[in-house]
């Protein structure tokens, strides 16, 4: 499994869990990469760290850009949290706070903050749920679910990573056909960032012997037959044969929320 070796640093308390809606804080400002340099450091990288164990990928990062680099997580689990904070103690952990999360989800955030050595940052959407309902009716993910993830995720996203250079996504190749060819950094043209996936080269059984040896947050979910894990009136169960993505949106050709794509 790459990136799984080195002693255990010792847990301690957490940085920061930040809440942090419409207009809360980003990274102190420092100098800023132009997008033909940041194209050029993510190429290069990409061909050089391409076989590269995740612990070196993520420090590469760090040491790069330092606090123009954080690392982005979904909560399905803290692995990508604590890889990263192994080789960069303190690093910000953004997680995009739907507001229609299940409960586990925002259990495993709240453990992470408290456990390990990052800073979690809770970004939320400008709306919240209910007036969300007003302004485009109510349950709008039933009706237009690639709207819905717009108002609270993309967008949201987009402002938390506003003050950074560089993020990292815990996408794998193994979750579903549509990641199956994820480099492990690349150009993020969309928003003129460079894009880490250190982990993106890991099957689920080296998912699950990090977690075992490091003693990682998981979500009680992914152990009561949840692949996959987003809000809870986009998400279901999967069934044994599906890829872990196949229980979200299954109502709907949709098997992205547009924040990797």
């Amino acid at each position: 499994m790459s990136g799984g070796t080195g002693d255990r640093p010792g847990l301690v308390s957490a940085v920061g869990l930040g809440l942090v809606g419409p207009g809360g804080p980003a990274p102190a400002e420092a100098a800023r990469r132009g997008h033909a340099e940041l194209r050029a450091l993510a190429e290069e990288a990409g061909r050089e760290l391409a076989d590269a164990p995740a612990l070196e990928i993520a420090r590469w990062a760090a040491g790069t850009f330092g606090d123009r680099f954080c690392v982005t997580s979904s909560m399905a689990d803290g692995v990508l949290a604590h890889l990263v904070s192994r080789v960069a103690p303190g690093v910000d952990v953004v997680f995009l706070d739907t507001g229609l999360h299940f409960p586990e989800t925002l259990r495993v955030r709240d453990e992470v903050a408290r456990t390990l050595p990052v800073n979690v940052r809770s970004i939320r959407p400008r709306l919240t749920v209910g007036q969300q309902d007003g302004q485009y009716g109510p349950r709008l993910f039933n009706k237009a679910p690639d709207d819905c993830c717009g108002l609270r995720k993309v967008e949201p996203l987009e402002r938390a990573l506003a003050g950074y250079d560089a993020w990292a996504a815990g996408l794998r190749r193994d979750e579903s056909p549509t990641r199956a060819n994820t480099a492990v950094v690349t150009f993020d043209a969309r928003r003129g960032k460079v894009k880490v996936n250190p982990i993106a080269a890991w099957r689920q059984a080296d998912v699950d012997a990090y977690v075992a040896r490091w003693n990682v947050p998981v979500n009680e979910l992914l152990r009561q037959g949840y692949g996959s894990i987003g809000c809870w009136p986009c998400t279901r169960r999967t069934k044994a044969g599906e890829d872990p993505r196949a229980g979200r949106w299954a109502m709907f050709e949709k098997t992205e929320c547009g924040l990797h794509g």
